[in-house]
C-alpha cells in the first residue's frame, strides 16, 4: 500500500494529462465540449477514476462517453509516459453528477425564494397577533410592582414552609439530653 499524498498527487497529474492529451491528440468528432473535473486513484495505484463533464444534451454526453471509451488506450499510454510509475493505472472514465446535483439545487433554491416572496407578499400590512415583543424589560412601566409581587408571593410560600419546621422541640432523643445533663 502506498500513502494518500503519493495518491492523490499522481491523480492530479493524470487529471491535468488527461485533459491536455484531449486537447491536443485526440481528435474524434464524437468528442464534444468535455471537461475533466477530477481524479481519484486506488490505494494500490491499480486503477484511476476520472470524471468529467459535457456541455451539451443527452446525445452528445452519450457520444463524447463512446469517444473517451475509444480513446482510453491513447490516454492510458500518455499517462505512462507522463507520470513515469512502474504500473500504470487503468483508466474509467465516469459522468460527474456535480452539475446535475447544482441544478437540482438552484431549483430548490428558487422555489425557496418563490415560497419567501409569496409570504412576504401576504405579510404585507399585517400586524402582530399580540404584542410585537411579549417579554417585559426593567424599564416598562409596572415592571416593579410584579418583581415586588413575585417576591411577595415566593417570600410567603418559603415562610409557610419554614413554619412547619419551626417547632421548638429538638429532634434528638430525650433520653441522650438528660444523660448529657
Amino acid at each position: 500500500m502506498t500513502d494518500n499524498a503519493r495518491a492523490r498527487k499522481l491523480a492530479d497529474r493524470i487529471q491535468v494529462v488527461v485533459a491536455e492529451t484531449l486537447d491536443r491528440r485526440i481528435k474524434d468528432p464524437r468528442l464534444g465540449f468535455v471537461t475533466i473535473t477530477d481524479a481519484r486513484v486506488t490505494g494500490d495505484l491499480r486503477e484511476a477514476t476520472v470524471f468529467y463533464t459535457v456541455y451539451g444534451d443527452d446525445e452528445e454526453r452519450a457520444a463524447s462517453a463512446a469517444a473517451l471509451e475509444s480513446a482510453k488506450g491513447v490516454l492510458r499510454s500518455e499517462v505512462g509516459r507522463q507520470t513515469g510509475v512502474r504500473f500504470t493505472p487503468t483508466l474509467a472514465f465516469v459522468p460527474d453528477a456535480l452539475p446535475d446535483n447544482a441544478r437540482t439545487i438552484e431549483d430548490l433554491l428558487d422555489k425557496a425564494r418563490a415560497k419567501d416572496a409569496e409570504v412576504r407578499e401576504v405579510s404585507t400590512g399585517k400586524t402582530y397577533a399580540g404584542d410585537a415583543d411579549p417579554y417585559r424589560k426593567p424599564d416598562d412601566e409596572g415592571y416593579e410592582e410584579d418583581a415586588a409581587e413575585a417576591a411577595e408571593a415566593t417570600g410567603a410560600a418559603g415562610a409557610a414552609g419554614r413554619a412547619g419546621d419551626t417547632d421548638d422541640t429538638d429532634d434528638t432523643d430525650d433520653t441522650d439530653g438528660a444523660a448529657a445533663k
